[in-house]
């Protein structure tokens, strides 16, 4: 018989992180810890109050499933009996690795996944005036880094951009919007990222109201992140955007997000792989589909003022594995 424990984290951030939807200086996390045949895991979801989460939300899903676990669950199981989000995905992601340690395999193994030396990932650049923006950008490709995320608003697109790609001219960088956009001038707005070289813009806009993105030919590759949650979200997709974000957070674990990817890449999308703040934990769950990807964007443990142990070697903008 399993010992289940489930109980909330608070990880303090060394730097707020601001982006459009507010600022935060924690990371609060949920912990799904199992024990089997004398072996401990842990599985890690970050509860996101854009889709209607709170750690007090996320227990509550899970508490009327701790003796069906205790009893040994099943990942099909699980799929069965939550939806989609944070809660599935702190459990889906305790069950692989109990799998794995109890079968003497890699995650990367059960996945069929061939394990990299390193991952790159996307380290991000937090809203601030155009110039901040400009030397945290700097500072991030001086230690290494050759992908940046560029987090901006509504507001000051154009002076922000413009003052990152002076300062990092060979960067690769990535927009995020996070739904702060409007349709009404968003074929202007993504000629200006293509002219600056931009490789991607995510979420212009919210969800449900992208719409507009099927009356111009886009000059850059647009991303699907608040709008893809699992497999059921790809209908709307098409036509809309060219990539999508995955993140075990949204999808409720690997279980679908491995489903997710493959129908996504069968209807021509390109992947994206994202985090919410979290610790190494969440990171390491989710690291299978990072082979797959065209980008990685997994830098929420970096902004922990302290990462869970063992954590993550996380050193200019790559992960060693």
């Amino acid at each position: 018989m399993r010992t289940v424990k489930v109980y909330p984290e608070s990880w303090p951030l060394h730097t707020p992180f601001v982006i459009a939807r507010g600022s935060r200086s924690e990371a609060a996390v949920v912990v799904v810890e199992l024990e089997e045949q004398g072996i401990r895991v842990q599985g890690e979801s970050t509860p996101y109050g854009r889709y209607g989460e709170t750690e007090g939300s996320v227990l509550a899903q899970i508490a009327p499933l701790i003796a069906a676990l205790q009893q040994g669950m099943s990942r099909a199981e699980l799929q069965q009996a939550l939806p989609a989000g944070a809660a599935r995905n702190a459990i889906d992601s305790a069950l692989w690795q109990l799998e794995a340690q109890l079968s003497g395999r890699s995650l990367w193994q059960l996945t069929a996944a061939s394990a990299p030396a390193r991952v790159e990932t996307a380290q991000t650049v937090t809203i601030d005036l155009p110039q901040m923006m400009a030397s945290s950008a700097l500072a991030l490709w001086e230690n290494g880094a050759r992908l940046l995320k560029i987090k901006l608003d509504n507001h000051l697109i154009a002076e922000r951009l413009v003052a990152i790609r002076a300062a990092v001219p060979e960067a690769t960088l990535l927009v995020d919007a996070n739904e702060s956009w409007h349709g009404e001038g968003l074929a202007e707005r993504c000629q200006l990222l293509a002219d600056l070289n931009i490789a991607m813009l995510e979420q212009p806009l919210p969800a449900g109201e992208d719409a507009a993105l099927e009356t111009f030919i886009h000059p850059l590759p647009i991303c699907a992140d608040e709008s893809c949650h699992t497999r059921d979200s790809l209908p709307a997709l098409r036509g809309r955007y060219e990539m999508v974000n995955i993140k075990l957070d949204k999808t409720g674990g690997l279980t679908e997000a491995l489903a997710l990817a493959d129908a996504a890449q069968a209807q021509g999308f390109s992947l994206m792989l994202g985090c919410m703040l979290c610790t190494s934990r969440a990171i390491r769950a989710a690291l299978p589909l990072a082979p797959r990807v065209r980008f990685a964007d997994l830098d929420g443990p970096t902004w922990l003022a302290v990462d869970a142990d063992p954590a993550l070697d996380f050193h200019g903008g790559r992960i060693q594995l």
